[in-house]
C-alpha cells in the first residue's frame, strides 16, 4: 500500500533574515550585478514572466530556467534546473524542470526570506537543501553590503581542474 508523503518531504525549504528591506533584498534576485555577488561569477536575468535566468556558477555549472511570477518586492518565482544535466543522480535535474518561490516578508528594519525549491527528485534534494544553505548564507552578507568572497562552486571545479 502506497503512503502518501506530506509535501513538506518533497519541498527544499530555507528561512532566513537580513537586516536590510524587502526592496533591497528583492534586486539580488532580479539584478544580474547583484546576483553575482552571492551567486554565481555571471547572471543573465530577465525578470518578467517567460524571461531568462541563467546563473553561471563555474564553466560547466550553470543553472538555467525562466522567470514566472514577479511581484516586486515580495515575491519572485523562477524554474531551476542545470545545463547539461538531463541524466539522474543528484545533479539531474534538467533546465526549467523544478521551481523556486522566493518570498520577502518585512520584519522591522529587515526581510525574512523564504525559499520553496519545488519538483526536485528525491535524490537531488539533499544537495539542493546543502547549496540553498551556502547560498542563502551569502545572500545575507552580501545585502547587508558584505563581502561573502568568491562563489566556491567555481573555486572548487578550479581545483579540480588543476589535480
Amino acid at each position: 500500500m502506497a503512503v502518501d508523503q506530506p509535501e513538506v518531504a518533497t519541498v527544499v525549504e530555507r528561512e532566513v533574515r537580513i537586516a536590510a528591506r524587502p526592496e533591497t533584498v528583492f534586486e539580488f534576485f532580479t539584478d544580474p550585478d547583484k546576483m553575482v555577488l552571492w551567486k554565481g561569477r555571471e547572471a543573465d536575468l530577465d525578470p518578467k514572466p517567460g524571461g531568462i535566468y541563467r546563473v553561471e556558477m563555474g564553466d560547466q555549472i550553470v543553472a538555467r530556467g525562466e522567470y514566472v511570477e514577479i511581484d516586486r518586492p515580495s515575491r519572485v518565482v523562477f524554474t531551476w534546473g542545470w545545463e547539461g544535466q538531463e541524466s539522474s543522480g543528484p545533479h539531474g535535474v534538467p533546465p526549467g524542470s523544478s521551481r523556486v518561490e522566493i518570498t520577502l516578508e518585512p520584519d522591522g528594519e529587515g526581510t525574512v526570506v523564504r525559499l520553496r525549491h519545488l519538483d526536485l527528485p528525491e535524490e537531488a534534494r539533499q544537495i539542493h537543501g546543502e547549496g540553498w544553505d551556502l547560498y542563502l548564507g551569502r545572500l545575507v552578507i552580501a545585502a547587508t553590503g558584505g563581502d561573502p568572497g568568491i562563489d566556491p562552486a567555481g573555486v572548487q571545479q578550479a581545483d579540480k581542474e588543476e589535480q
